[in-house]
């Protein structure tokens, strides 16, 4: 997932870079071939390299954590009942996109357990009944961490009292958005 961030990242900074018209030219001006300056680095890349975990309230903190929890109670609701399209619909499109690659798909039928039974996921819907499903079905939320102003990182403590990261999400406007 970070290397899918990080190419959008340098993509769009490309894009950026490669949109600015350079200024005309006069017949009589030289022109110098030097090193390109260092891209400018976007207000995203900033806002999150910049974000520092303890400006978060303890009052944020809590209601944050308590919207979660009551979003994660849903999502635990559409898993038990197999919806993948209601399921589907609290992915962001990049994280779908992610879920659908060939290659990541192939990468996670080799997981030991899916091999064991000879499951070959070809689908995102593949990856939902085989994967998210039987794994994804009672999440409780022991704790969250902030990773920006609008981003959610939400872990369980297992019975080993093991922390393990179960989403990433992402807040838009009021509504979450599963990121990875």
């Amino acid at each position: 997932m970070k290397a899918l961030i990080t190419c959008l990242l340098i993509l769009s900074v490309l894009a950026v870079g490669c949109a600015t018209k350079p200024p005309a030219q006069t017949e009589d001006t030289q022109v110098t071939v030097e090193a390109a300056p260092p891209e400018p680095v976007t207000e995203t890349a900033n806002a999150q390299a910049a974000f520092d975990p303890g400006s978060i309230s303890q009052a944020k903190y809590e209601s944050t954590k308590n919207d979660i929890q009551n979003y994660i109670e849903e999502l635990n609701t559409i898993i038990k009942n197999k919806n993948y399209n209601a399921w589907t619909a609290n992915l962001s499109d990049e994280y779908f996109n992610e879920i659908s690659d060939p290659e990541f798909l192939k990468g996670i039928s080799e997981w030991p357990i899916l091999k064991s039974r000879k499951i070959v996921l070809k689908t995102a819907k593949d990856y939902f009944d085989q994967v998210v499903v039987p794994s994804r079905t009672n999440i409780k939320v022991d704790d969250i961490e902030f990773t920006s102003q609008d981003r959610v990182k939400v872990f369980t403590i297992n019975s080993r009292n093991e922390r393990l990261r179960m989403y990433d999400l992402e807040q838009t406007g009021n509504t979450w958005k599963i990121i990875n």
